[in-house]
């Protein structure tokens, strides 16, 4: 309950923060933007007092004191201010018909895909089955952990990955709070708040009510044509309709034999890729803030906009890049629009900004990011995304984005243009044509960097940059198709015409949903939930211990205890070198008596084994049973630990 009362003074304080420092915004963005400052503060403030102490409760109460004392400072300073009285500028129907639904969805993929207790084993949905492991070892192993942390899944390697969307996690566990309920209550908080904000920045961009509802459904249930690959396959194979809800990645939006790489970004990216959401919480504020601040050309929102842009490197590095991205296309074009008396003093609010994010984020960037990105090897010229196989395109470049993106990828080019503009010069408020425009040369600006440009191992991951690019377009989407559907008036199949391009733009992403919603894997059985307890009550935080590198390792992930490698399916495409560890694992589990040198060099304290190093190694448990003590047996599972080394308790 501790841990919720945390969470919960940070967001008063986000909202406290907000209010005061935005008193003209109407009450719902101050409370979404309060929200998420909250959880950003929760984020950063306890890590910045990790340095100097540990990740533990200390931290975590200097840094809560340290939210309070700021939101006291900004009421304070504000008091006496005039503030929009108004909760909404929309019709409040929009966000409750929009976000709500969307946000039952959420939370319910989140309590059955993060760890759903079943008799004791725990459960995960389709797509959590790979990623989650690795945000659930970061955040249990940060427990009291020295700052910058390393690893868990390989010691003394720094910690270059994003984590502190975990940290969360772990500053509610160091008070108690369940791990499930933890990920599971900030997942789903996370989640409405992206909705409620990409439905705020279409609103503040179109003030157009069927913009911004066409926009909000092509975003959250989108999905290419994949569509007709599973009917094509249903005509050949009766099963094939049903292998959509029980197969393993069968749905029409992620089949990469079949080049269907555009992923439905509820299913594959915000429930799974936790990273991701933290991220989209943090950068939609920073888009909204970035429309704003040119549009009223409001300089102490530009510098709102640069502190609070500079705080989203270690939140979601590709978020960064993209705002990075979109913002310098924004600038160019905003300048250029300029008369040339202008054009200076439109430039120096950008500068301001970009100085400010730039000195908050340089720390950040050389310390993890540049050291993983860029001496892992990772950045390389790659032309089309994943579509580029050895040089050669698999399918046709245009249609592979139709296929992927739809008949959307189509709209992108007139959607830009759509909107007046107001007279070269004009010094008032920017006109939405204006900012359609900008908005759009900022989404190219994204778009031709993850077209050109390969930031990870995993070529994959660029979709995290197109997305944003996506997300930036489809508000003017949105409007440009209700100026079709205008100019259509009185045509007598407008409506079935519209009808029919909302149905092949949603059908495969709708499908995918439905997926996820009936997915069910056992992610850890009852014996290894049962290993994972005894090893967090018996060891100390910084043991590490000796298992296979298999992805849903107990020991890590639930015990949050370093182990000497992990899996390659994460070391691997974040870039990190990982072949001594690995060697050396196989040497202390298959031939222990002669590597008693390379026990020690580790520290390792007890061994894991279970059917997973049985299955992966040719262990010689005969010499850990003669040799060690058996420490913890049960089912499949046995943990040993040297000879002499005394424990709190010993279970058999």
């Amino acid at each position: 309950m501790t841990g919720f009362l945390i969470l919960a003074g940070y967001l008063l304080c986000g909202c406290v923060t907000m209010d005061a420092l935005l008193p003209r915004r109407n009450g719902l963005v101050r409370l979404w933007l309060g929200l998420c400052a909250g959880l950003v503060m929760m984020m950063w403030l306890p890590t910045l007092f990790a340095f100097a102490l540990r990740f533990d409760k200390a931290a975590q109460l200097l840094g809560l004191a340290t939210a309070a004392a700021a939101a006291g400072v900004c009421a304070f300073t504000a008091k006496g201010q005039a503030r929009e009285r108004r909760f909404t500028d929309m019709p409040l129907w929009l966000p409750l018909a929009l976000v709500l639904p969307l946000a039952i969805l959420g939370g319910y993929l989140q309590y059955t895909h993060m760890l759903r207790n079943v008799d004791g084993a725990l459960h995960v949905g389709q797509s959590t089955y790979g990623d989650l492991c690795l945000h659930l070892g970061i955040a249990t192993s940060l427990r009291g952990a020295a700052y910058p942390p390393d690893y868990s899944l390989l010691p003394n390697t720094l910690l270059g990955y994003p984590f502190l969307g975990d940290s969360m996690v772990t500053t509610m566990l160091l008070f108690g709070s369940d791990l499930t309920a933890a990920f599971t209550v900030t997942g789903t908080l996370m989640m409405a708040l992206v909705y409620l904000g990409f439905v705020i920045f279409c609103w503040e961009l179109t003030r157009s009510r069927a913009a911004t509802v066409v926009a909000t459904v092509l975003m959250f249930i989108n999905g290419g044509l994949g569509f007709l690959y599973a009917l094509d396959g249903i005509g050949r194979d009766a099963t094939a309709f049903r292998n959509i809800f029980t197969g393993f990645y069968l749905t029409p939006t992620n089949q990469p034999a079949l080049n269907l790489r555009w992923v439905n970004v509820i299913c594959d990216m915000m429930i799974p890729q936790r990273t991701l959401l933290v991220g989209w919480t943090a950068l939609i504020p920073a888009l909204w803030l970035l429309m704003t601040a040119a549009r009223d050309r409001d300089l102490r929102a530009f510098a709102l906009l640069g502190i609070w842009a500079g705080a989203i490197p270690m939140i979601h590095t590709h978020s960064f890049l993209a705002l990075g991205l979109v913002s310098a296309g924004a600038m160019v074009y905003a300048v250029l629009r300029a008369v040339k008396g202008k054009r200076t003093a439109v430039l120096l609010p950008f500068a301001l900004y970009g100085g400010l994010a730039l000195a908050l984020a340089l720390p950040q960037l050389l310390t993890w990011s540049v050291p993983q990105t860029v001496h892992g090897g990772a950045l390389r010229f790659r032309f089309n995304w994943v579509n580029n196989q050895n040089g050669r395109l698999i399918d046709g470049y245009c249609w592979f984005w139709i296929k992927n993106v739809g008949l959307i990828w189509l709209m992108m080019i007139p959607a830009a243009r759509v909107g007046k503009r107001a007279p070269r010069g004009n010094e008032g408020p920017m006109a939405q044509g204006d900012l359609t425009r900008m908005l759009g040369v900022g989404a190219l600006c994204v778009y031709v960097a993850a077209e050109l440009i390969q930031f990870q191992p995993n070529e994959y991951d660029n979709n995290k940059l197109f997305y944003v690019a996506y997300m930036v377009m489809l508000p003017a989407v949105g409007l440009y198709l209700v100026t079709l559907w205008n100019r259509l008036k009185g045509f007598p199949g407008r409506a079935l015409l519209a009808a029919v391009f909302m149905l092949v733009s949603t059908l495969s992403g709708a499908l995918s949903i439905a997926r996820e919603v009936v997915s069910d894997y056992q992610l850890f059985e009852r014996e290894a939930v049962h290993a994972a307890a005894w090893v967090e009550e018996n060891t100390p935080m910084d043991a590490v211990v000796l298992t296979g590198n298999q992805h849903n390792n107990p020991v890590a992930a639930l015990a949050g205890r370093h182990i000497v490698c992990g899996t390659g399916s994460y070391l691997y495409f974040h870039g990190i070198d990982y072949s001594l560890q690995q060697q050396d694992e196989q040497a202390m589990l298959q031939w222990p008596g002669d590597n008693l040198d390379l026990f020690d060099r580790y520290g390792i304290e007890c061994v894991y084994i279970s059917s997973y190093e049985r299955s992966d190694f040719d262990v010689d448990e005969a010499w850990f049973a003669d040799h060690c003590d058996l420490a913890f047996s049960e089912g499949d599972i046995s943990i040993y630990r040297k000879r002499g080394i005394h424990w709190k308790s010993t279970q058999n």
